[in-house]
């Protein structure tokens, strides 16, 4: 079993790319980093970058528990983990077989965000979040996109189509 992490800023196009990939991988199990709540989670980024941007304050044991649960059931060829982090936490560091990080330069990662969670807001509710993203956001994503993608084992640029992106994937992942 190969366990494969696809990361990438908030809307840079995880959950889009592990979706397309499993569709094309059939023996593939998929965990979405979004779909737990972990103790320790980041509520002030300001404040978390300027104590050093630790991505272990995240305690990310019900997410190992599952990988461990699916390791153990022995079912499956591959775990896909939607998961932003590469290989920069210590508790998941060690699972990973490959970690791919796609590039989605932040002003399109912020369209995207906005279209997809933000369409029927009302304008002062969009202009609000533009200012949170630009005063704390956007420096943490800064951050988080040259980390974890100084880290990741392949850096795909996220501009491309989802097939060429999935495309690109499973070629690697088959050398793997």
């Amino acid at each position: 079993m190969k366990i494969i992490a696809i990361s990438a800023v908030t809307a840079g196009g995880k959950t889009t790319i592990v979706n397309a990939l499993k569709d094309r991988l059939p023996k593939a199990a998929v965990l979405y980093f979004d779909d737990y709540d972990f103790d320790g989670e980041v509520e002030d980024y300001a404040k978390w970058l300027a104590d050093g941007a630790d991505v272990n304050v995240w305690d990310l044991s019900p997410l190992k528990a599952d990988i461990d649960r699916l390791i153990s059931g022995g079912e499956y060829e591959y775990i896909l983990l939607d998961y932003p982090f590469a290989y920069d936490h210590r508790m998941l560091e060690g699972y990973i077989d490959c970690c791919i990080f796609i590039d989605t330069p932040l002003d399109v990662a912020l369209a995207r965000r906005v279209l997809r969670d933000m369409q029927s807001a009302p304008a002062e509710d969009i202009l609000s979040e533009m200012r949170s993203y630009l005063q704390y956001a956007r420096p943490a994503f800064v951050h988080m996109q040259n980390g974890h993608q100084a880290s990741a084992d392949y850096v795909i640029d996220g501009t491309k189509a989802v097939s060429d992106i999935a495309e690109e994937i499973c070629g690697i992942i088959s050398g793997i």
